[in-house]
């Protein structure tokens, strides 16, 4: 737990200054700022070690293909470079998963589930409720302007700081040994 706080306040005070509200964001539209895209950057970075530190894997090393030598030992997937690949690869992604909670202020308007208002707008549509809004029914499960936003920013600044997050998860790694 102290790691993830560790890389988040760095992280964070790398970008305070690009925390002000964004110049083109009116009053319908307003896209995540840095240290929100942060926040989540570490909270899914988090929950995918957590999730992938849970397998008994093994990855095995020892081919030996030209000179019949047994090759490296095997080395958990726990504590292999892949892991940390993976979980950096596909971190924005899983903020494919979260829905803009309008009900909600700052960074808990972005969160996993459907918000409240769109669960009530559904729940009268299925009860036969004529729901007249500017946005057609096909659209209300679609991603927002602003997840969508999140994710972008999110792949810029894990590519920005990959060398940060790398070096940290090594010396992470190392004081595990």
């Amino acid at each position: 737990m102290v790691w993830f706080t560790c890389l988040t306040v760095f992280l964070l005070s790398a970008l305070v200054e690009g925390a002000e509200k964004k110049e083109g964001d009116d009053e319908w539209v307003h896209l995540p700022n840095k240290c929100e895209v942060c926040k989540f950057v570490s909270i899914e970075m988090k929950s995918a070690f957590e999730e992938t530190g849970k397998t008994k894997e093994v990855i095995e090393r020892n081919y030996c293909f030209l000179d019949g030598n047994k090759g490296a030992p095997p080395i958990k997937y726990v504590k292999s470079d892949i892991r940390f690949i993976e979980v950096v690869e596909n971190v924005c992604q899983r903020l494919s998963g979260y829905n803009l909670h309008k009900e909600r202020e700052g960074s808990n308007r972005f969160a996993k589930g459907m918000s409240e208002t769109f669960s009530t707008l559904h729940g009268l549509v299925h009860k036969g409720v004529k729901v007249v809004m500017d946005i057609p029914y096909e659209l209300w499960n679609e991603t927002s302007a602003e997840v969508a936003d999140l994710k972008k920013q999110c792949d810029v600044m894990v590519e920005k700081y990959e060398e940060v997050i790398e070096e940290w998860y090594k010396g992470r790694k190392e004081r595990r040994r």
